[in-house]
């Protein structure tokens, strides 16, 4: 099934206070195009640079992440990221007019709900997941931090926290799927030590913070005089300690709200890796600097992934999307010249096709009777039919095509009964006046065993 890429049914706007700034700053959400992303806009200043939400750009995680390119900076990010990507949106451009994004009440309820007020639309446009599809793992020995990315079905994250405090030690936190984040996750606020705020509070890095939008860990015994103080100091009404070692300033919404609400970090911080990701996230003690060190490894991966000579996947038991009956109906082979048996990815740049060598080829009686070889010329042979597929699978009426150029050829490996060739063939350049520039790459296995360029001229058949 196609999941196709989504964004805003149309645009809306927020405007609450940076928790460190103190600032009133207001955010536009903004319907965008295909494939343009999650991107922050300064619309406060000159020509209203742009910021992709992206781990090569993060530039802090002391308080929140931050991202940001020479003097420009977006801070504390994650809560709206999060928002974005656990209701399943793709293309966002979200203005903003100061360099924090605001607190709101410390979770991305208030992003969501506003989300889901302004609709969400398909977009005419695939969307491409990051599959995980091995061990991916990153450690801070120094912290105990730790994050595994496993392969799964789905996106589906297991949270583990723990503190030094009687009050919060051990706390875990699981979603299993997105479709749950507005409900199980969204609504968990960000927590505070006692001692974190008081720190935070003397050296004037909380402008904006009042004590609605954060649960405060109670890391010491305090008086009540001292509660009273702290009150004041944030405009609040008088406080006191809850039996959970909490104070009362707000409910808590789940018994484990302080796992949920690192898992909603995770969430927003690695939605910075650029893609949707298909696998199991587990994170012991995660914080906003290995959350997005995390990240800018998953995009190392994923720019291994789409890099032209990445190995195609290959699921014998998934259906093809061209057999050998419908291959016949656009080339002219036959046997035993026919060298592609079924076609099993298409998409805008390239093609992968399936051959499998038997024993039973004919020009293996010649080549070699005592040590069988595919010539390579017939390897050459079946990346080309596999690119005339690319350029021929669109066609209403009968097309043909004939190869002008063969360059760059290399043989690195030898292709015997047996063996499986997974051929991809890459479009290098727009198809103009019916000539088509491909490379073609030949694997057995995760080896590359042939290459090379090719150039094809495509002609309407008598």
């Amino acid at each position: 099934m196609i999941i196709r890429q989504k964004t805003l049914a149309r645009e809306f706007s927020l405007s609450g206070k940076g928790l460190h700034t103190g600032c009133i700053v207001t955010m536009t959400f903004k319907p965008a195009p295909v494939g343009h992303g999650i991107k922050f806009q300064r619309v406060d200043l000159d020509n209203k640079p742009v910021l992709e939400a992206n781990a090569a750009m993060v530039v802090d995680t002391s308080r929140g992440t931050t991202i940001g390119k020479g003097e420009v900076r977006v801070c504390t990010i994650e809560h709206s990221l999060a928002a974005l990507t656990g209701l399943d949106l793709d293309n966002v451009l979200i203005g903003i007019d100061n360099e924090e994004v605001p607190i709101m009440d410390g979770s991305s309820k208030i992003f969501v709900d506003a989300i889901q007020k302004a609709g969400i639309v398909e977009q005419n446009a695939e969307r491409n997941y990051f599959v995980v599809k091995k061990r991916i793992a990153i450690k801070d020995e120094k912290t105990g931090s730790e994050i595994i990315a496993l392969p799964d079905n789905d996106y589906s994250l297991n949270i583990m926290i723990s503190f030094n405090s009687n009050v919060l030690n051990n706390q875990f936190a699981t979603l299993n799927n997105l479709i749950d984040f507005k409900t199980e996750i969204a609504p968990c606020r960000t927590f505070v030590f006692l001692h974190e705020l008081e720190f935070l509070q003397k050296n004037n890095l909380i402008r904006g913070g009042d004590l609605d939008n954060a649960i405060v860990i109670m890391d010491r015994q305090v008086s009540q005089e001292e509660l009273d103080r702290l009150a004041d100091l944030f405009n609040h009404k008088r406080v006191e300690v809850k039996p959970q070692g909490v104070l009362n300033n707000i409910d808590l919404q789940f018994e484990n709200e302080c796992a949920r609400h690192k898992l909603l970090d995770v969430v927003g911080d690695l939605s910075l890796a650029g893609k949707k990701i298909k696998g199991r996230i587990i994170a012991t003690k995660p914080g906003h600097g290995i959350n997005t060190r995390f990240a800018a490894l998953l995009q190392k991966e994923i720019e291994k992934s789409e890099a032209d000579n990445a190995v195609p996947e290959y699921n014998p038991s998934l259906p093809p999307l061209m057999d050998n009956v419908r291959i016949r109906s656009f080339l002219p082979h036959r046997f035993p010249f026919l060298l592609v048996d079924k076609i099993i990815e298409i998409k805008d740049r390239y093609i992968v096709g399936i051959k499998n060598v038997t024993n039973n080829e004919l020009f293996f009686t010649g080549h070699f009777p005592d040590e069988p070889i595919m010539p390579g010329v017939l390897i050459i042979e079946a990346m080309a039919q596999t690119g005339g597929l690319y350029v021929l699978h669109n066609k209403t009426e009968r097309y043909s095509t004939y190869f002008l150029k063969i360059d760059n050829v290399k043989f690195r490996k030898k292709v015997v009964p047996g063996d499986t060739m997974i051929i991809k063939v890459i479009l290098n350049s727009p198809i103009r006046r019916g000539i088509a520039n491909m490379k073609g790459l030949c694997f057995v296995g995760n080896a590359l065993v042939a290459e090379g360029d090719l150039m094809a001229q495509i002609v309407k058949a008598n």
